[in-house]
């Protein structure tokens, strides 16, 4: 099995799982939320089995993905804990490096692989 294919559909579905969750946060139904739960649930399957064979590219994104992460997650959870935003726009700038992350998943399972040595 051509190991890229799983990276290439986890960037996918990470991507879509990552802007449905921000679509059930500004009213969307129980569907979306749904969705969004199933995606995010099944993006890291597909990234570890097809991870077999690491690249620049694919450090690169979970690096983008790390950022997303802290500045998204961040925000949220002083939203909940302080009262406060982290600063603004930190949880929309988190959610474009997290889409932005798995599109970079998705780009390096297109690039070609280099021939052994």
């Amino acid at each position: 099995m051509n190991n890229r294919i799983p990276v290439f559909v986890a960037g996918l579905v990470g991507t879509a799982g990552v802007a449905l969750s921000a679509a059930a946060s500004h009213g969307g139904g129980p569907f979306t939320a749904t969705a969004a739960s199933f995606m995010l649930m099944h993006a890291p399957v597909l990234l570890a089995i097809g991870l077999l064979t690491a690249n620049r590219t694919l450090h690169v994104a979970s690096l983008i993905l790390i950022a997303g992460l802290v500045l998204f997650c961040g925000d949220l959870l002083m939203r909940d804990f302080a009262g406060a935003r982290l600063f603004p726009f930190a949880a929309p700038t988190g959610g474009t490096l997290l889409m932005t992350g798995w599109l970079a998943i998705a780009l390096a399972a297109l690039r070609p692989a280099k021939a052994a040595e």
